[in-house]
């Protein structure tokens, strides 16, 4: 069952995001601001990371430069969440190395079908 990461400081939606994954079948890890979030992620490895980008503590550009530019990490897919859908941000999600973007509120069809795909593109052939 593919592990997904929710790193969402707002509870509603954390929690509102990770029901909604686990009913998809996926082992859900959650956490609160940013640096929780990367700790999660070095020492969970989840499949694929659903970022937010305002964060207390670290903000979401920090921890996804910081994932980035780990070895052990870069592969891991990014799809950031954020309720700042400003024109450029699609394009620094890009730049940043992330594999997707949805903007608040989310269409949960789009989402999950951002989901399947890169997880399905990540599996082995």
């Amino acid at each position: 069952m593919p592990k997904i990461l929710v790193v969402e400081d707002n509870e509603v939606n954390r929690d509102m995001l990770s029901r909604r994954m686990k009913r998809r079948g996926y082992d859900v890890i959650a956490a609160a601001d940013g640096e929780q979030g990367y700790s999660l992620a070095i020492s969970e490895m989840p499949d694929l990371i659903l970022m937010d980008i305002s964060l207390p503590e670290m903000d979401g550009w920090q921890v996804i430069n910081l994932l980035k530019a780990k070895e052990a990490t870069r592969h891991i897919p990014i799809i950031v969440v954020t309720a700042h859908a400003l024109v450029n941000d699609h394009t620094k999600t890009i730049e940043a190395g992330c594999d997707g973007y949805h903007a608040k509120p989310i269409d949960f069809a789009k989402l999950t079908d951002t989901i399947d795909f890169l997880l399905l593109k990540k599996a082995p052939a």
